[in-house]
């Protein structure tokens, strides 16, 4: 799996909440196994629109699209219980 570099706002964000190195753990593991069970990885609803989701930590989770078959963008971090 390719992730496609993140953008500056979703790297602010995660360095303000301290979670760059939670972070990049995450993303080596979706690059090896996009289905590890840490990640938790879940198609959102509504699923049509095809908006995917793994988790960064227990807190926090990232919402990514698929650009082609087997390259990702990471598009938001956010707090998954707001």
């Amino acid at each position: 799996m390719i992730v496609l570099p993140v953008h500056n706002e979703v790297l602010e964000y995660l360095a303000k909440r301290k979670l760059v190195k939670k972070f990049e753990k995450q993303i080596r593991m979706l690059e090896s196994n996009i289905f590890h069970p840490s990640l938790e990885t879940e198609l959102l609803e509504p699923k049509h629109l095809r908006f995917w989701s793994f988790r960064v930590n227990k807190k926090y989770r990232a919402i990514f699209i698929f650009r082609e078959k087997n390259v990702i963008e990471i598009i938001d971090v956010n707090n998954h219980y707001r």
